[in-house]
This record gives structure tokens, C-alpha cells and sequence, in this order.
């Protein structure tokens, strides 16, 4: 056997005993975790944190796919019944990402997540200089909704400091982009800040460049 077929051998073996691992952990999370919601064919990465204590505040519809080192944080105690985090049918949260919840964020169907996205509907209290800001707890923040069927690139960040923050269905928000305010249905959003480059025409069945777009282009 060459070096290369070697290789790939030893990486199909890495490969298989990783899925074996993630099978194993989703079954112990769905038998052992107190999720509000857990459905079928869930897949969590072995290497994801999500801990125990904060399973209860948390829905993972069917087909949801939580991949490698994802985290699902909820960094405060619950104000009311209703859940915190809730993933939508057929959800792809990719790499890295984090979900850090403290009054409501929710995916609706088919959302997909590039690697490394934030979602975060709260954030650091800052406002006495004279304390550490690690000290000084988090702000009231709002609440998040990423209607179905939208798309998050590499390094997104959506971040919601008060009121409620949506992103309209069938929208694609570019890398590296930051959402602080809401996104209209079937756009096309880059930038930091983010704004909108092209909304899609119903009429024509295409995706026309924003006025603000035409003029640069």
C-alpha cells in the first residue's frame, strides 16, 4: 500500500470511529439531557458544549445537525416558561458557531449556518467604567428570529441589544457580515455594517441589485 492510500485509509479509519463517537452522544444527550424538545434524526458532534443544566431551556426539532465544537449557551436563569433556544426543523449549525441566549433566539426551518457564526440576543453590561466589565453582569438585550430557509455565511454575527431582531425567510447574509437590525424576506445582506445588495423580484423570478448597488456597479 503506497503512502497516500495509507493516508487516506488512516483518515477514512479517524472518520468513522468520529460518526461512532457522535452517534454515541446524541443518544446520551436524548437520554439523559432534560431538552425541552428532542427530535428525530438529531445529530450532535461529540465535541459540541451544551451543558446539562441549560438542556431544559433548549429545542432541537427533527433533523437538526449540530456540528463540531458548536456551543449552545444560556448565561441566565429563566424569567419565564417559554423555551430560549429553539432550532427549527432541519437546521445545519456549522462549525464553531455559537448560540448564546438570554431571552429568546429561534430558527426556523431549513436555517443554515456557515462556520463560525455568532448569535447572541443580549450582550456585556459596560456602562460603569469604575468595575471590571466582567462584573458587571449582561444587558436586558431583545429577542432574535432567523425566518426559514435563510443562509449565514463564515463569520456572520447577529447581535440584538434590545427589541426584537428578524431575518426575513429565504435571505443570505454574506461573511463576515454584522446584523444589529432586522432583514427583509429574500435578500441578499453583506457588511459591517450590513446592509441590503439585492432583494428577489417575485414578478421575474430573479435577483435584482438595490438602487443604492446600481448607481456603484
Amino acid at each position: 500500500m503506497s503512502d497516500v492510500s495509507l493516508a487516506i485509509a488512516n483518515e477514512d479509519l479517524v472518520r468513522f470511529f468520529s460518526r461512532g463517537l457522535t452517534w454515541l452522544h446524541t443518544r446520551r444527550l436524548k437520554m439523559n439531557f432534560p431538552f425541552r424538545r428532542f427530535g428525530r434524526k438529531v445529530s450532535v458532534h461529540h465535541s459540541c458544549d451544551i451543558l446539562r443544566s441549560h438542556a431544559a431551556q433548549i429545542e432541537l426539532s427533527d433533523e437538526v445537525v449540530l456540528a463540531r465544537d458548536v456551543w449552545l449557551n444560556v448565561p441566565s436563569e429563566p424569567s419565564s416558561q417559554e423555551p430560549r433556544i429553539i432550532l427549527g426543523k432541519g437546521c445545519r449549525i456549522g462549525r464553531r458557531s455559537t448560540i448564546s441566549c438570554k431571552n429568546q433566539i429561534v430558527l426556523e426551518e431549513d436555517v443554515l449556518l456557515g462556520p463560525s457564526v455568532l448569535i447572541m440576543d443580549h450582550n456585556h453590561e459596560f456602562s460603569d467604567v469604575a468595575a471590571p466589565i466582567h462584573a458587571q453582569g449582561l444587558t436586558m438585550g431583545g429577542r432574535i428570529r432567523i425566518e426559514k430557509n435563510c443562509w449565514l455565511g463564515y463569520g456572520v454575527a447577529v447581535i440584538c441589544n434590545a427589541g426584537q431582531l428578524v431575518i426575513g425567510h429565504n435571505s443570505v447574509i454574506g461573511a463576515n457580515s454584522v446584523i444589529t437590525k432586522s432583514v427583509p424576506s429574500c435578500s441578499v445582506v453583506a457588511g459591517n455594517p450590513a446592509k441590503v445588495l439585492k432583494t428577489y423580484d417575485s414578478r421575474y423570478g430573479t435577483w435584482t441589485l438595490c438602487q443604492d448597488e446600481q448607481k456603484s456597479a
